[in-house]
């Protein structure tokens, strides 16, 4: 079952983010943390609006698909857009990146999220992208490949940072 943008199936929807919905979304980034690496340091109702005002900030540059049933927001993967160094033959180029792909435990292990990706890879088309990237979990790799990622000999990373919040 593969959902288009505001196509329904079995009740679900996948489309991108409404304003009135980034507190929702929030709220899910939130959860997500808390369930890999316990409470988080930041309380919820400090996280939240300080979410909300950074998606609205970066909507230029980070967009959000969601996951939707009877106007409750159960999932979301992030598409971040970067521009990339002009080339003679395509001056204007950009790729993206999957992040924070996300679904409520209650509604895993049913395609929901290979249906965030799709939907987000479809935008990235729509978007004229050159390239996905995604920096994956173990346990969604193979949910990855399934929609076409390929791990790159070419595509190299290196941990810059002090510690991981993810």
């Amino acid at each position: 079952m593969i959902l288009r943008q505001d196509e329904v199936v079995d009740d679900i929807v996948c489309r991108p983010a409404q304003p009135h919905e980034l507190a929702a979304v929030a709220e899910l980034r939130w959860q997500w943390v808390q369930e890999l690496y316990g409470t988080p340091d930041t309380m919820l109702d400090g996280f939240v609006p300080r979410f909300v005002a950074w998606a609205q900030e970066a909507e230029s540059s980070h967009r959000c698909m969601v996951a939707v049933r009877d106007e409750v927001v159960i999932g979301m993967a992030w598409l971040a857009i970067t521009q990339r160094v002009p080339h003679p033959r395509t001056f204007e180029r950009m790729s993206g990146d999957v992040q924070c792909t996300y679904v409520v435990p209650e509604e895993r292990d049913r395609g929901l999220g290979g249906e965030l990706i799709e939907t987000v890879l479809a935008w990235a088309r729509d978007l004229g992208l050159e390239r996905v990237t995604v920096h994956s979990s173990d346990r969604a790799v193979s949910a990855y490949s399934r929609l076409g990622f390929e791990a790159s000999p070419r595509l190299l990373q290196v941990e810059v940072g002090q510690g991981r919040a993810g």
